[in-house]
């Protein structure tokens, strides 16, 4: 059969590459210990334990015979093309990364790559952000992306300092309340 017939879209192999954040032409992958650590296991998991898992049960699928209609070897196979989009993109990310320790900032009244930040708004509201790495960024736990617009307005200053910068909502102006350097989980 011809596989113009059995092959699935290209847009599916795209679609993680797309939705991983974008580091800017020219800079390093900066991220935590712990950041690089989760990478750095992910990277081994699949490697080792999960491509050889779904390598054997494609292998056991194709030697039954008709691969057009057997739902294990097509579902395998497309789990094989994920897992090595994914070992693909986590490499790269590796090689590029740079581990900056939180605790070996030099200037700790200073905002910088791994700071705690506490900020106010204007109505007096406090959020707490944690400045980390494009690969770690999760709002939900207050963690941002250091190349995120509030990082990069927060990045050089002091506690004290009111910063500005364009939100999806628009302009905003917050008060840094607190700087703090610790452990990121």
């Amino acid at each position: 059969m011809n596989k113009a017939f059995v092959r699935e879209s290209e847009g599916e192999d795209d679609e993680e590459l797309q939705a991983a954040p974008s580091l800017p032409a020219g800079t390093r992958n900066y991220i935590t210990p712990a950041g690089h650590a989760r990478l750095r296991d992910e990277l081994e998991e699949l490697v080792k334990r999960e491509r050889p898992r779904v390598v054997d049960i494609v292998a056991w699928a194709a030697s039954n015979g008709d691969r057009s209609e057997n739902g294990d070897y097509i579902y395998g196979k497309r789990r094989l093309r994920e897992i090595d989009r994914r070992i693909r993109f986590l490499t790269k990310r590796l090689e590029l990364a740079e581990v900056v320790d939180p605790l070996r900032q030099g200037n700790n009244d200073q905002i910088f790559f791994g700071a705690r930040v506490t900020v106010a708004d204007n109505d007096g509201n406090e959020s707490t952000y944690t400045i980390v790495g494009v690969d770690e960024a999760d709002a939900a736990v207050g963690r941002i992306s250091w190349i995120s617009p509030l990082a990069r307005a927060l990045i050089k200053s002091r506690c004290g300092d009111a910063v500005r910068f364009l939100s999806p909502v628009g302009p905003r102006e917050l008060d840094i309340v607190d700087v703090r350097y610790e452990t990121i989980d």
